[in-house]
């Protein structure tokens, strides 16, 4: 696999120069999986960063870590990724824990693995670099809390068209 390219086509590295995307592909450890297998698990340490090169991605939310929670509920998916997208980004902003699970959705899933210190190490060598990939995280950041947030308004402001 040429990592090089596959780097350039992910959104959070748009605009890296070529040495760049060289010291980020040093870094990288591809991992393998099958479809069910957990990639992170919700409630866990944040210390790294996926890449998705092959296969998809369920984003997974457990309503039993609530404590009290529908004893019914099953294990929700919210989100399925595709190549070329991340996920674990907000572990390189935040050390905090991880606020879903990740789980492979397809056999033969692909991912390429960068370690938060690993990443930190490279953008304080590269002030450029880090900027850049700082910029590049704020701006996906903030596109997923606006469409949370539009989720969010629906589902509280939504009404059946029965009330009507």
């Amino acid at each position: 696999m040429q990592l090089i390219s596959v780097l350039r086509q992910v959104d959070i590295f748009y605009e890296l120069k070529e040495e760049h995307l060289q010291k980020l592909a040093e870094v990288c450890r591809e991992i393998d999986y099958k479809e069910n297998d957990t990639i992170v698990q919700e409630n866990t340490p944040s210390d790294e960063i996926f890449i998705i090169v092959k296969g998809t991605v369920d984003i997974v939310l457990d309503p039993s870590l609530l404590g009290t929670y529908n004893k019914r509920a099953e294990p929700l998916t919210i989100v399925t990724l595709w190549p070329g997208q991340t996920l674990g980004e907000i572990g390189l902003v935040d050390r905090g824990m991880r606020s879903a699970s990740a789980k492979a959705a397809t056999d033969d899933t692909k991912l390429l693995a960068i370690s938060r210190d690993d990443l930190v190490r490279l953008c304080e060598e590269s002030h450029e670099m880090g900027y850049i990939l700082m910029r590049n995280i704020a701006s996906d950041l903030a596109f997923k809390v606006r469409h949370t947030d539009l989720m969010l308004r629906e589902q509280l402001f939504w009404e059946s068209p029965s009330k009507g």
